[in-house]
């Protein structure tokens, strides 16, 4: 009897602990466990430096090493006012359709000319008033503001969104824990052989 009484309470032992490394390891990979902000921010920084948003949404200069790279003073803050672009670059053919500006934010194309847009939280040029709501949606449809024009090439928010909402909130949140640059990018331009249609001004910046 207190041999069976002893394998009763070793077994039961066994299998408490068998519980509790299964819940631990449920609780460590769970993917819809909320994310504190600091895990949420770090999350953000990773995708958004993945993702490659730094690629056109950062202007770029000559490094110290002598090559082009993203300007980190001015992170995310879109094609700089300062180098106004007044019509689509000239390609001559031979297999090129399209160019870029040598800050890598502007782009022109049979689309015309886009501009990569200010991602910071300005509250005039940037994504200040947008809410996650407006960032998700953009992506999602790929449309600015959700429900306005279409996203302009080489913005590549068909693969974007495919992330989850909880990858997207990381990133708008962590967007938004940059510096504001006030940086007030144009409006994209036409095709040349495109008719002229007024565009309606909205007070606020776009993405691409």
């Amino acid at each position: 009897m207190k041999h069976n009484m002893g394998t009763r309470t070793i077994t039961g032992l066994a299998a408490a602990l068998l519980l509790l490394a299964v819940v631990a390891a449920a609780t460590q990979y769970r993917t819809d466990a909320p994310l504190d902000r600091s895990a949420q921010l770090a999350r953000g920084k990773y995708l958004v430096t993945i993702g490659g948003c730094h690629d056109c949404h950062t202007p770029w200069i000559i490094q110290p090493d002598g090559n082009p790279g993203p300007d980190m003073s001015r992170a995310l803050s879109g094609h700089p006012e300062q180098l106004p672009v007044a019509a689509a670059a000239q390609v001559s053919g031979d297999g090129w359709e399209w160019a870029g500006a040598g800050s890598n934010t502007a782009f022109s194309g049979p689309w015309g000319v886009s501009f990569a847009a200010n991602l910071t939280p300005d509250e005039n040029t940037g994504t200040g008033i947008w809410t996650f709501d407006i960032f998700k949606n953009t992506i999602r449809n790929g449309r600015h503001w959700g429900v306005s024009r279409p996203l302009l090439p080489p913005m590549p928010w068909f693969n974007y969104r495919e992330m989850t909402d909880e990858d997207l909130e990381a990133v708008f949140t962590y967007i938004h824990s940059l510096p504001a640059v006030r940086n007030k990018v144009p409006e994209p331009l036409p095709p040349p052989d495109a008719p002229q249609v007024a565009q309606a001004q909205h007070p606020n910046t776009k993405i691409n």
